[in-house]
C-alpha cells in the first residue's frame, strides 16, 4: 500500500501544499476553520504521517529535547520529569529520557547519542566529570539545562534547592527539641556533586551556628549498599547520635534499612529528618519529618529555561543560577530528645 504524502493530503483538501505544512505546524493565523477542518479530514482518509525526520533537517529543529537523569529511582527525579513533560507537551515538544547511574561515560555517551538524534536541548544532572563536553555545547551556544547541580567553571543555566536552608532547618528543628549528638548520612562520596557536598558543608556550619560539639564520627558517607553497616557504626560510639539527617532520599532508604534490622525505636531511639520528598512519608509508622522540595515548580523552571533558549538560539542570554526554597514539614519521626 503506497505511503500517503503531503502532496495528497493538498490535493484531497483542494489547498497548497504550503497550507498543509502551515496546519502541520500549527500556524493557522490566515487559515478559516473550514480549510482546517478540509486537511484534518483529509490526514485521517489518508492515514498520513509526515516525515519528522524530514521536517526536522528541513526547519533545523526536531520538537525534541533529551533529560539525562542522575537516577530514575529517585522520587525527585520522576516528578521533575512529570514537570518537565507536561510543560513540553503542551508547547508540542516530545522527551527522550536516559538514565546516567551518574557514571560519567553513561552521561557522555547519551548526550553524544541525543546530539547525533537532533534534539533541540537537553536537560542534565550532570557527574560533573564531562567539562569538556558541556563547555563544547556552551561554546556552540546549544542549549543546555542543569538541575539538581551546578559544575564549577561552566557557566550554563542551573536549577538547585537552597541547601543551605534545607540542612538549617532540620537541625534548627533538632536543636530546638534539645538534640545535641546530631549525625548526617550521604551516599556517593566518590562523586563531585553539588548537592552532597553543599548540604555536607551546610551541616558543619549549622554544627558552628547552633554551638554544638563537633565529632566527625558523626559524619557517615558511603556508596549505597554499604551506607547500613556505616550507619551501624554510629550506635557502637560511646555517644550514639540522638538525631539523624538523611541528605537525600536514598540515603533515607537506607537508614530505614539498618532502623528495621536492628529495631530501632523512632523518634524515641533516634529522632530521623530527611531531605527530599519521600514517596508516603506521611503513612509510615511513624511518619517522615522531611525537607520538602518544590519539585514540580523546579522542573518547570528548568523547562521554561530551555524553552526560551532553544526559541532564542541566535541571541546572547546571560547564565542564570535559580534556587528554590525548601518546607519543613513536621511529622512524628522527629520529637524532643527525653534524654538531655
Amino acid at each position: 500500500m503506497k505511503k500517503s504524502s503531503i502532496t495528497d493530503v493538498a490535493n484531497l483538501a483542494n489547498v497548497s501544499k504550503s497550507t498543509v505544512s502551515q496546519y502541520l505546524n500549527n500556524r493557522f493565523n490566515y487559515m478559516s476553520d473550514e480549510t482546517k477542518q478540509r486537511i484534518e479530514h483529509a490526514i485521517k482518509e489518508l492515514n498520513y504521517q509526515p516525515n519528522i525526520v524530514a521536517r526536522s533537517l528541513k526547519q533545523k529543529k526536531s520538537s525534541t529535547i533529551g533529560v539525562v537523569l542522575s537516577s530514575i529511582l529517585h522520587t525527585f527525579s520522576t516528578k521533575v520529569i512529570r514537570s518537565i513533560e507536561d510543560y513540553f507537551q503542551e508547547r508540542g515538544f516530545h522527551i527522550i529520557l536516559c538514565n546516567s547511574d551518574d557514571d560519567p561515560e553513561k552521561e557522555r555517551n547519551y548526550i553524544v547519542m541525543l546530539r547525533a538524534k537532533q534534539v533541540d536541548g537537553l536537560i542534565v544532572f550532570p557527574t560533573g566529570h564531562n567539562k569538556d563536553l558541556y563547555q563544547f555545547m556552551l561554546n556552540e551556544a546549544f542549549p543546555v539545562i542543569f538541575i539538581d547541580r551546578t559544575v564549577s567553571d561552566i557557566h550554563a543555566d542551573a536549577i538547585l534547592l537552597d541547601n543551605e536552608k534545607a540542612v538549617f532547618a532540620a537541625m534548627k528543628h533538632f536543636v530546638e527539641n534539645n538534640h545535641k549528638r546530631i549525625a548526617i548520612v550521604g551516599n556517593a562520596p566518590s562523586l563531585n556533586i553539588t548537592t552532597r557536598q553543599e548540604r555536607l558543608q551546610s551541616y558543619q556550619d549549622a554544627i558552628k551556628e547552633f554551638n554544638l560539639p563537633f565529632d566527625k564520627e558523626l559524619i557517615v558517607e558511603a556508596e549505597l549498599g554499604l551506607l547500613s553497616k556505616k550507619v551501624a557504626k554510629l550506635f557502637t560510639l560511646q555517644s550514639p547520635p540522638t538525631a539523624l539527617l538523611a541528605i537525600n532520599e536514598l540515603s533515607f532508604l537506607e537508614v530505614l534499612h539498618y532502623i528495621k534490622v536492628v529495631k530501632l525505636d523512632v523518634p524515641n531511639d533516634l529522632s530521623l529528618i530527611s531531605i527530599d520528598d519521600i514517596a508516603n512519608a506521611d503513612i509510615f509508622t511513624p511518619s517522615i519529618t522531611t525537607v520538602s522540595q518544590p519539585v514540580y515548580e523546579m522542573g518547570e523552571k528548568a523547562a521554561e529555561l530551555l524553552y526560551h533558549r532553544i526559541m532564542n538560539k541566535e541571541k546572547h542570554i546571560e547564565s542564570q543560577t535559580f534556587r528554590f526554597s525548601p518546607r519543613l514539614i513536621i511529622r512524628e519521626s522527629s520529637v524532643k530528645n527525653r534524654n538531655s
